[in-house]
């Protein structure tokens, strides 16, 4: 195992309590950040332990994303301290012990290793574990259900029975091993995740920028947010002293990219940025074209930075950035992940098709067991209190 420490936190008086949280963290999404939010929250510093490919394959199937992808994912979630590689999958009280941890934190549902055991009973047992709530309607699993699916129906507003396929991938080739005899729910139905202001308040930084502060604006749809993202956040964070990130909206990333884009809906995608430790503040449903509001509006915006390698005109065939460039504070940085996109993650799960729906077939399985174990213990309890 190594590590990789990211913030520097430090108490008065007392000592630091130590926090732990393990896991796969595929395709790093912000059911995955809220944990850590409220794992944070239960101590002073956050250590993260990110199980290897090797672990994963052997104990649950393939991950989407690859090791480094996801080690570098969770180093760039604001409430994360430090990480550690090679995390074991199975949580023992040696590696607490060697991180000085205090407890270990995990959601409120069961995880186990390929024999079965539970990966947290070793620490249960011993009285340093605690659990948090587990947001509902969003996981990888139900991501790379809607990417097998090919629907559009995640999206916040429009119709619910469109199939639009994304270009380039076979869609009759999908639709041969989506169909059959698999379990109620083995892809997954389309979970429609709501947010709530005090969701949005608990992932906002709440800074403002300072007087003198150089604000710097990016926008785009930050779909499946990955590396590259976080990668392009940090180069444009570095151009000033604010990071302003506009996420357009569901209608506008699907009318200029079409097919099933995006694959997450609004609401998902700025609790995506939100989490980011390079991103200061967000607007939410940003014109796709600069315009002066954007500029002077929210803050005074003093530079626009945008992807060099990624042009797209706007529907009707301007130039999105033609304000910024003719006031003279466009910029562009080069993409340092050229091979990570949307699109890459996508294909991903469609070259792989078999094996991940497989893997859904199996997770849902367990979904049910587990769901049906749940109304078998309220039932119990209910007949208790007759």
């Amino acid at each position: 195992m190594s590590q990789i420490e990211t913030t520097d936190t430090t108490t008065v008086g007392r000592k630091p309590v130590r926090v732990w949280v393990d896991g796969c963290f595929d395709m790093m999404h912000f059911g995955h950040a809220n944990a850590l939010r409220q794992a944070r929250a239960m101590g002073d510093y956050l250590v993260v332990g990110v199980h290897s490919d090797e672990e994963i394959e052997k104990n649950k199937g393939p991950c989407v994303m690859k090791e480094e992808e996801r080690y570098a994912a969770v180093a760039a979630c604001k409430w994360v301290d430090e990480i550690v590689k090679d995390a074991p999958y199975v949580t023992t009280l040696e590696v607490l012990d060697e991180y000085n941890i205090d407890f270990v934190v995990h959601g409120d549902d069961i995880t186990t290793a390929a024999d079965g055991t539970d990966c947290y009973q070793i620490v249960k047992d011993a009285g340093r574990y605690k659990e948090c709530k587990r947001t509902v309607g969003i996981s990888t699993t139900e991501l790379v259900g809607r990417m097998l699916l090919l629907t559009r129906d995640h999206h916040i507003r429009g119709s619910r029975t469109v199939k639009s396929p994304i270009q380039g991938v076979d869609e009759a080739a999908v639709a041969n091993f989506t169909q059959g005899s698999l379990p109620a729910g083995a892809l997954t139905g389309i979970a429609h995740y709501l947010s709530t202001s005090k969701k949005i308040i608990q992932f906002s930084s709440g800074r403002e920028p300072k007087a003198g502060d150089k604000v710097v604006y990016v926008d785009g749809a930050f779909d499946l947010f990955h590396t590259g993202h976080i990668e392009f956040f940090k180069r444009a964070r570095e151009l000033g002293d604010y990071l302003l990130v506009g996420i357009h909206d569901d209608q506008t990333v699907n009318a200029v990219k079409g097919g099933n884009f995006p694959v997450m809906n609004l609401q998902e995608r700025v609790l995506g940025a939100l989490q980011c430790r390079y991103v200061d503040e967000v607007i939410i449903g940003a014109p796709y074209s600069v315009t002066k509001d954007v500029l002077e509006d929210v803050y005074h915006v003093d530079v626009v930075v945008h992807g060099a390698s990624d042009q797209p005109l706007d529907i009707d065939g301007r130039d999105p950035y033609e304000l910024p460039k003719t006031l003279g504070i466009y910029k562009e940085v080069e993409h340092p992940r050229l091979d990570l996109t949307t699109t890459t993650i996508i294909e991903r799960i469609i070259a792989n098709r078999h094996v991940y729906i497989e893997r859904q077939a199996r997770k849902a399985k367990k979904a049910i067991a587990e769901a049906e174990a749940e109304q078998r213990e309220k039932e119990l309890k209910a007949a208790l209190h007759l």
